[in-house]
């Protein structure tokens, strides 16, 4: 019964939280029944709204749950994430609601109750309460429905029922048509059998050809950027500095949460509750709310550190502090059978602390008071003489890019950055497990191309590297021109200072070679053939077969019954895949959420003023 429990109460969650969603949506007048006013939308799709009130509600479920997996706050970053799966999980939904209704696909009571009794959802199917010698036991699942707990749950699971039941319905309608002919089959096994080895000399520009046999004049630099405008087109990028304290606890701070957790120890084997002392002193926010229950868990499930205490330690002991990369931990084990083992702990993070902290916190609070979320970038220099930091620079940050302070990404940042777009603003502290960092934006270059000077060095390699794609052309010609009057692959090679290699034997589903023009050249070539020069985007090559391996077409009718079926499965996917991406190219969809988010802060901004 803890199963259910435990799964009623998400379930008591959903309801809740869908209840206030309708709350929201009719107090505002959407159903027509009064109401204050009419709410924005968020999106809409086909003509269904997403009211924006609901959206955000959606976004706030998707949050917290994330926020607790996570066991950790979330940033900029993770929230732009969130809100962005929300969307696209909704848009999905509407566009296959809008398919339900257009082909009038629909589910009877009947419908519903038989998939409920025959095809048990996942989480209730791997329940122990439901194992017979480690296998799903259907009998016990069909007798539980009948209970009261059962009651309980399966009502508020219909809704994933039905959605499951019309996407199957609607799958088996797309795919019924899928059928693999013979050739196609024959192909498909061919290309898994059939083998060849081969001889492959390169010629690869970048190899072959020295940066001092290209001569480049600055006409002929200007001239390739002009001829090549749309090779040298950048995203909008900000160029940003930034100051950084760092935070790394010292040995100082370990011996002070070993110190907390041998205190908090002590406390309990005097006669102190555990639940209490893990209510009070536990920093796990998974398991302190409840007395730092961790419910049961197999081996393997928890760090190895973890695990050697809990699957040695006598049940009903509370055991000496341990090291694991969370922290200090002290852990009761309750019960403990073969693999399996329940248990509470105490967790104590190793951070900052005494007069380690103190200084670190005088530093960020000085650091906060005097530069951070200005728009005055010289305030960020200024401050770092005073306090004797470095200013740093990042590389150039695009849109859609993270930022990285020397070796460490540093999340929310490059949000921000695209969000206020002002040279010379300044942003709030950020955290990372070992630095404060504070970030100013220094410059900000717009989408397009940008001017020569600015990338001069990138627009004269890609010159070079024409000319050099021009002079390896001619060695190539080289080759051919040798092996046509007689000479050996290896013996053109060595004339000219190439390599070659024997490759193989492969098939065409796992070639040493990604480049399908090579592929399909080496399968196209008998023992003793060569191929001319292949003009390829790595470079120039000349193939020579050396072994060729048909595909057994005997062996092939022998098992074309069992490819026939594992083909038409293969098919059937890629039918769907292609079905639903098909569904949202052609769905008319708006996204209104950036325009609410900018009237949104303008309203924050005015306020604030």
């Amino acid at each position: 019964m803890n199963f259910f429990r435990k799964l009623a109460g998400p379930l008591v969650a959903l309801v809740s939280v869908t209840f206030l969603v309708w709350l929201v949506v009719d107090l505002s007048g959407i159903t027509g029944s009064g109401g204050f006013s009419r709410p924005q939308a968020a999106g809409e799709v086909n003509g269904q709204e997403l009211d924006s009130r609901q959206y955000e509600l959606m976004v706030q479920q998707a949050s917290s749950q994330q926020q607790q997996q996570a066991q950790a706050s979330l940033g900029a970053d993770d929230y732009a994430r969130i809100r962005d799966q929300v969307w696209n999980q909704w848009v999905d939904a509407a566009v296959l609601e809008s398919e339900y209704r257009r082909r009038g696909l629909s589910v009877t009571p009947q419908e519903l109750a038989d998939a409920i009794r025959t095809t048990p959802l996942p989480e209730l199917a791997q329940n122990e309460l439901f194992q017979t010698n480690g296998q799903f036991d259907m009998e016990k699942y069909q007798r539980w429905l009948g209970t009261a707990a059962a009651a309980q749950v399966i009502p508020q699971l219909e809704s994933r029922y039905r959605d499951e039941i019309l996407r199957s319905k609607l799958l088996r309608v797309v795919t019924a048509d899928v059928f693999v002919p013979e050739p196609a089959l024959w192909r498909q096994y061919r290309d898994e059998h059939e083998t060849v080895k081969v001889d492959v000399l390169g010629i690869i520009p970048a190899n072959v050809v020295p940066d001092s046999a290209v001569t480049l004049t600055d006409a002929d630099v200007e001239a390739y950027y002009r001829a090549h405008q749309d090779d040298f087109k950048r995203p909008e990028t900000a160029f940003l500095s930034y100051v950084e304290i760092p935070r790394t606890p010292d040995a100082a701070d370990t011996a002070a949460a070993l110190a907390r957790i041998q205190a908090a120890r002590a406390e309990i084997l005097g006669g102190a509750k555990f639940e209490d002392v893990a209510r009070r002193e536990s920093e796990d926010p998974g398991s302190a709310a409840n007395g730092g229950d961790l419910g049961e868990w197999h081996r393997g499930q928890m760090v190895p550190e973890f695990d050697s205490v809990a699957f040695r330690l006598p049940v009903g002991q509370v055991s000496a502090p341990f090291l694991t990369t969370f922290g200090w931990h002290i852990l009761e084990v309750k019960s403990r059978k073969d693999s399996t083992v329940s248990g509470r702990h105490i967790l104590i993070r190793i951070d900052l602390a005494g007069a380690h902290r103190d200084r670190v916190d005088a530093l960020a609070d000085t650091l906060e008071r005097l530069a951070a979320d200005r728009v005055d970038g010289p305030a960020l220099d200024t401050v770092a003489r005073v306090l004797g930091l470095r200013v740093g620079r990042t590389l150039p940050v695009q849109r859609g890019t993270s930022v990285q302070a020397g070796t460490n990404v540093v999340p929310n940042v490059a949000t921000w950055v695209f969000q206020k777009a002002t040279a010379g603003a300044i942003g709030e502290i950020e955290e990372t497990p070992d630095f404060l960092y504070l970030f100013r934006i220094d410059s900000l270059v717009p989408a397009g191309v940008p001017p020569l000077a600015a990338i001069r060095p990138a627009v004269e390699r890609e010159a070079r590297a024409a000319r050099k794609w021009v002079a390896a052309r001619a060695i190539g010609e080289q080759v051919l021109k040798r092996l046509n009057e007689g000479a050996t692959l290896d013996m053109a090679a060595r004339a000219l200072g190439l390599r070659h290699q024997v490759m193989g034997p492969f098939t065409r589903l796992n070639p040493p070679i990604s480049d399908a023009t090579l592929v399909g050249a080496a399968f196209a070539l008998a023992p003793g053939q060569r191929t001319g020069l292949l003009d390829t985007p790595n470079g120039y090559f000349v193939l020579e077969g050396v072994a060729h391996t048909p595909a057994d077409s005997a062996e092939f009718a022998r098992q074309k019954d069992e490819l026939q079926a594992r083909a038409v499965r293969l098919a059937q996917q890629d039918r769907v895949r292609l079905f639903l991406q098909g569904l949202r190219e052609h769905a008319t969809i708006a996204d209104h959420r950036e325009e609410l988010l900018r009237q949104s802060e303008k309203l924050a901004d005015a306020q604030g003023r």
